[in-house]
């Protein structure tokens, strides 16, 4: 596994870096965002498994890194970092594009248990919307596409079929949707995220697509593209 590793904090991305390669991955590292953004770029760099991203960096933020690196059609997993654990901070990343956000400090444990989920998704992120099945999610208007239908979603909608799309055929916890979706710091419950499913199978329903979100008993919520 090649991880492109953007981290400013020489200490930080040392003891990063001594975790993944223990773990087999391959690391580049680089220090700030512009570097990033150019290596995840690269023509002739092989592409990356997952990018590890802090947000706060020189020359370029993480969010804007992000930002321009699904424009630039590149669908490598993001993994973003902070020490902010603000919900504005973490839908700002999300709706720059990336994948995945962890707040400092992490565990080793929690880091690894990240990149193995976001190694293992099987969705498509293209530029600028994500692709499972017959459907196409567009990850700047929030429009669900399916052949020559489509349907606009609410935010909440988004993120949660973003969530569920972005790990098609993996069980996604309705804790994880809640944490995800709303926000650790969230009152949100378990009727909430039956809510939006709800509201989601009827606008799959509608679209006439073949995907389909099924609910595991005791477990959550897997897409089925």
């Amino acid at each position: 596994m090649h991880v492109l590793l953007a981290e400013d904090d020489e200490r930080l991305a040392e003891a990063l870096k001594k975790i993944l390669e223990d773990n087999g991955y391959e690391i580049d590292h680089v220090e700030d965002g512009q570097a990033a953004l150019e290596y995840a770029t690269a023509v002739a760099a092989q592409p990356y498994d997952v990018i590890v991203m802090d947000v706060m960096m020189p020359k370029m933020d993480g969010f804007e890194a992000t930002r321009q690196i699904r424009r630039a059609s590149v669908s490598t997993p993001i993994i973003l970092l902070t020490a902010r654990d603000a919900v504005g901070d973490k839908i700002t990343g999300l709706d720059a594009g990336a994948d995945d956000y962890m707040t400092k400090p992490f565990s080793p444990a929690e880091l690894m248990a990240h990149l193995r989920a976001l190694t293992r998704r099987q969705g498509e992120v293209q530029f600028e919307s994500l692709k499972v099945g017959d459907l196409t999610l567009g990850l700047e208007d929030y429009e669900l596409t399916c052949g020559d239908k489509s349907i606009q979603l609410s935010f909440k909608e988004f993120s949660i079929m973003k969530i569920l799309m972005s790990s098609a055929g993996t069980i996604i916890s309705k804790e994880t949707l809640i944490q995800k979706a709303w926000g650790v710091s969230s009152s949100a419950g378990d009727n909430n995220v039956e809510a939006y499913i709800s509201f989601l199978r009827k606008k799959l329903k509608h679209l006439g697509s073949s995907c389909s979100i099924e609910t595991v008993r005791r477990a959550g919520y897997r897409f089925v593209g």
